[in-house]
């Protein structure tokens, strides 16, 4: 009799690597996209999407060539899942997870002829391992003992994984607090990410996604900072901890921007690392957390969250704490 196939799916390379050591037995893939920024495109075959992605992550850091490349890589990886027995999707509980997980969800469930056994390993803490942050932290062995916990994924995983996915690539995220509104719990983390995710469009009074409150927050108590110092100091005001510091650094550059920088950065990339720079609030940036300057209006932002797209002047989604909130168009157009 031939021995069963397996194909890991996994969520960064940090995992890869502790995996690959454990001794379970398949093949490992990763896909990876940091899908909380940046447009993410919808209803687009995987060409297009990856097309997409690869154009908005080219920068400073990675060529759009190299950027494709991974895109690429990645969707080979997936594409191994046909010559499958079963293909086992491994996440953990913060937003970068769930939202990989949505997406996998939904490209699973659109694949046609499906043969193989779709099965999740989807944790949120580990005996023994605290604070517990992810998958990567964990070792070889501990890895491989959650190979027997996984669960066949479920249609109603499915759909919910579907619908979610529409609804964070749709441009209106009303959407997902529609969503969050009905029963979750077949993805039990799912509530928590998602939520967060919405804290991070601006707020109603200040004009502050909660990341770019907590850094001048940060800031403001406690000094100018550099980099290395700074976004650990952030990570720590995360109840799951899910951003990379590519990421973090570009949310710097968004508050240094503009005609009103909210911080100030020194020695920004010297050497071609961020690590070594300084940031410091500014006057306004004190303002805007004291709700005295709205950061919308002078930001220039241009951000996506999903299908959403901010871009001033008009910034149409805001927070107020409770719930997303469509601003008025100017000249009251829609």
């Amino acid at each position: 009799m031939s021995q069963r196939t397996m194909l890991h799916i996994l969520n960064g390379d940090a995992t890869r690597i502790g995996l690959e050591q454990s001794g379970v037995p398949g093949e490992i893939t990763v896909w990876g996209d940091v899908l909380y920024e940046g447009p993410v495109p919808r209803d687009v075959d995987d060409a297009t999407f990856r097309e997409a992605r690869a154009r908005f992550h080219a920068g400073e850091f990675i060529s759009y060539d190299e950027a494709l490349a991974m895109h690429e890589r990645w969707d080979r990886g997936m594409a191994r899942a046909a010559t499958a027995d079963e293909v086992v999707l491994w996440f953990e509980h913060d937003l970068h997870d769930q939202l990989l997980l949505v997406r996998q969800l939904d490209w699973f469930a659109r694949q046609p002829a499906r043969h193989y056994t779709l099965s999740l390993i989807c944790i949120g803490e580990f005996p023994a391992v605290e604070p517990f942050f992810g998958l990567g932290q964990l070792t070889p062995d501990q890895l491989a003992s959650l190979l027997d916990t996984r669960r066949r994924v479920s249609e109603r995983q499915l759909s919910l994984g579907q619908a979610m996915w529409s609804a964070f690539t749709g441009d209106d995220p009303r959407a997902i607090e529609r969503l969050l509104a009905r029963d979750t719990s077949a993805l039990p983390f799912l509530d928590g990410a998602m939520r967060r995710l919405l804290e991070d469009f601006p707020d109603a009074r200040t004009g502050l996604p909660r990341t770019e409150r907590s850094i001048l927050e940060i800031l403001r108590r406690d000094g100018d900072m550099r980099f290395i110092d700074l976004f650990p100091a952030q990570q720590q005001t995360e109840e799951r901890v899910f951003m990379g510091d590519w990421t973090f650094w570009r949310r710097l550059r968004d508050l240094a921007r503009g005609p009103l920088p909210l911080v100030t950065l020194e020695n920004a990339l010297h050497n071609g690392s961020m690590l070594q720079a300084r940031v410091a609030i500014t006057d306004d940036g004190r303002r805007a957390l004291d709700g005295d300057l709205d950061w919308m209006d002078v930001a220039g932002i241009d951000r996506w969250i999903g299908g959403a797209h901010l871009l001033s002047p008009h910034v149409a989604w805001r927070w107020d704490g409770r719930g997303i909130l469509r601003a008025p168009a100017p000249n009251g157009q829609d």
